[in-house]
């Protein structure tokens, strides 16, 4: 695993989305990190001009549900939804309802009721210590996602300061409900800052990746999470490459998403499914240029994967930087385009 001898103040992380802070969704820091080169700093909203015309941005349309739904018996619980399984099952997660603290409990069988009439039953470890595959009744007709948008609300962790509404762990890409936690990369873009892009030549492609959740304390390998590659942003990716452009992800979910499409090659085809690919700096990218992603916990696995897209030392020094110019972590935090 990728590690950065960095330790992180509590006052990095960003407690508040920045439209709290007096800044619009575009208004947070940008800074951009390229090979050979120091380190630049800018605004969000002037990612147009750090473009090329041909460059291709591919991002996540998965939206966001409230997959966070407290014990219905006042022990103090509540239930984080990850994923559902290719199994049937629903990979949960037993966490304090104080802003997210590691609940320790848990055993095969444990049943709990939960907000709503719904039920959660444990049944084997998916992780140690913390993901359950688990059975879930609702009682409802559109089943756990449709029970979610009624009795559940957005995942948070301690250092953010108080429930937000759902609204805010929205993207302008969100179309598609399923994600645990927010494809935070494309947090700060705007429809503006869209039209800005695409008037400038630069092409927007759509992916679909639903994220289970990622706690800033586990470090854990990403696990199966399900995909789609469409068609027409295979065929936008390949004509890119051929004619010059640079293929960026927005968000590390776009990175694993597009390289589960591609094969030896780097050529990507159009694909859906399961993906349990791991990005390593071993394994290397064959289809991204470059990424639009936040600030990783220093041990975090998302690390391993923005290593092997921008190289250990562009990642070290940006994370420096970062740490010494007061930029913020996390999905309120500000953005790092790495080239």
């Amino acid at each position: 695993m990728s590690r950065l001898d960095l330790t992180l103040p509590t006052a990095l992380l960003a407690h508040q989305p920045p439209e709290v802070r007096g800044l619009t969704r575009d208004g947070i820091r940008l800074m951009v990190g390229r090979r050979g080169d120091a380190p630049t700093h800018h605004v969000f909203s002037e990612l147009p001009l750090l473009l090329r015309a041909g460059d291709v941005l591919v991002v996540n349309t998965s939206a966001t549900v409230p997959a966070a739904v407290p014990v219905a018996d006042d022990r103090g619980l509540a239930i984080h939804f990850s994923t559902e399984h290719p199994n049937g099952t629903w990979l949960v997660e037993v966490r304090e309802d104080d802003g997210g603290t590691p609940h320790g409990g848990g055993a095969p069988g444990a049943r709990y009721e939960i907000r709503g009439g719904g039920t959660v039953t444990l049944r084997v470890p998916y992780s140690a210590g913390r993901l359950w595959h688990a059975d879930v009744a609702t009682g409802m007709p559109g089943g756990v996602l449709d029970y979610l948008n009624r009795h559940g609300r957005p995942i948070r962790y301690s250092y953010v300061d108080r429930d937000w509404p759902l609204p805010y762990y929205q993207t302008v890409f969100a179309r598609h409900p399923g994600s645990a936690e927010m494809p935070s990369a494309g947090r700060p873009f705007t429809h503006r800052l869209v039209t800005r892009l695409v008037t400038s030549g630069v092409v927007i492609a759509p992916t679909l990746l639903h994220t289970g959740v990622a706690s800033a304390e586990a470090h854990e390998r990403p696990y199966p999470e399900r995909f789609v590659v469409p068609e027409t942003t295979a065929r936008v990716v390949t004509h890119a490459h051929h004619d010059g452009g640079r293929v960026i992800a927005v968000g590390t979910t776009a990175v694993r998403a597009l390289e589960s499409a591609a094969d030896e090659t780097g050529a990507v085809r159009a694909a859906q499914g399961w993906t349990d690919l791991v990005v390593t700096p071993e394994r290397g990218v064959r289809v991204v240029d470059g990424l639009l992603t936040g600030f990783h916990e220093p041990r975090a696995s998302h690390l391993d994967l923005v290593t092997a897209v921008a190289g250990a030392d562009v990642v070290a020094r940006c994370y420096a930087e970062a740490r010494d110019r007061g930029y913020l972590w996390h999905e309120f935090g500000d953005i790092n385009l790495l080239l």
